[in-house]
């Protein structure tokens, strides 16, 4: 494998990102336009195997206090290859993400990969609020559900 990593943007494969993206359990359904979107608002890693993309990721910053980690993916060809930990290394050594004060992000079952770059359960999680909407789920399905509760 000839594994490269790299943030420009030119190289990004929509086509794979959004056809992972729409099916993962965290953005199912999610439109094509929102993933164009969020990739033009972030700074994106891609993972190539050659040409191919094979990984990506995405850090949602301020640049001088803040990250957050979102979208991070290896397509199932690659896993248990290093990709991922590839990825997060490239992440954590950005020139732009250096001094950051907090990192953040979500995760139901890579826990121990993010562990080895410095990630750990939330100190005070108590502090921690947030808004959790679908809105990639079709309105009428949003409808019956509110209707049921």
């Amino acid at each position: 494998m000839d594994l490269t990593i790299s943030t420009d943007p030119s190289r990004l494969d929509l086509d794979v990102i959004h056809g992972f993206l729409a099916s993962s359990y965290w953005a199912a359904g999610i439109p094509r336009r929102v993933v164009e979107r969020a990739v033009r608002h972030s700074l994106c890693f891609g993972a190539y195997d050659g040409a191919q993309q094979v990984g990506f990721t995405r850090v949602i910053s301020d640049f001088a206090t803040y990250a957050y980690v979102s979208d991070m993916f290896v397509l199932p060809s690659h896993r248990g290859r290093g990709v991922g930990k590839r990825l997060m290394a490239a992440v954590r050594a950005h020139p732009d993400l250096q001094g950051l004060r907090r990192w953040t992000l979500f995760t139901r079952d890579a826990h121990a990969l993010y562990r080895k770059h410095g990630f750990a359960e939330a100190r005070y999680p108590d502090r921690l609020m947030e808004i959790l909407c679908d809105p990639y789920r079709p309105a009428a399905a949003t409808a019956a559900g509110a209707a049921q509760a």
